[in-house]
């Protein structure tokens, strides 16, 4: 096999990596990639404000609103206008949130981001380096993406 097939032989792997912990996340408790990782941070922060999570999570407020639209409807997460500050909305998973989250796999980017960060500092650059040259080779250097392991269309809206 010739070494470019061999590269697009382990891009196709990491792809459908990730689409089955996709699939798995959603059969096991019904959520999208970024719904875990926004239900997380609602999770660890109470009160969170949405643009908050949409900086911490890298993804644009309007994506974090339409999700967060999505759970709410759901019965999962709910919003509360400050007493104080009635433009503040803060964010709060609900009981059902906080169970569905006790019973989420680990997000893909959590196991990845365990076995990176073993490997020396060498290594970690030389993977990065490979692979924001491999985005440049592609034409997808300028694409917006957050750091959500999902596979997925790549309207903001759609999917998540």
């Amino acid at each position: 096999m010739e070494k470019h097939e061999e590269l697009f032989t382990s891009l196709r792997k990491v792809i459908r990596a990730i689409d089955l912990h996709s699939k798995h996340l959603s059969k096991t408790v019904g959520l999208t990639g970024p719904q875990l990782v926004i239900m997380q941070q609602i999770g660890r922060q109470k009160g969170i404000l949405a643009r908050q999570v949409a900086q911490n999570v890298n993804l644009s407020p309007a994506t974090v609103t339409s999700i967060l639209d999505r759970l709410e409807a759901r019965d999962l997460v709910h919003r509360i206008r400050s007493s104080e500050d009635k433009r503040r909305v803060g964010l709060f998973l609900t009981e059902a949130g906080e169970n569905l989250l006790i019973k989420a796999p680990q997000p893909l980017q959590d196991h990845f981001i365990e076995k990176f960060s073993a490997l020396a500092e060498w290594e970690q650059s030389q993977l990065l380096s490979s692979i924001q040259r491999l985005a440049s080779m592609m034409d997808a250097q300028d694409l917006d993406a957050a750091p959500i392991l999902e596979v997925g269309t790549l309207q903001p809206t759609a999917a998540q």
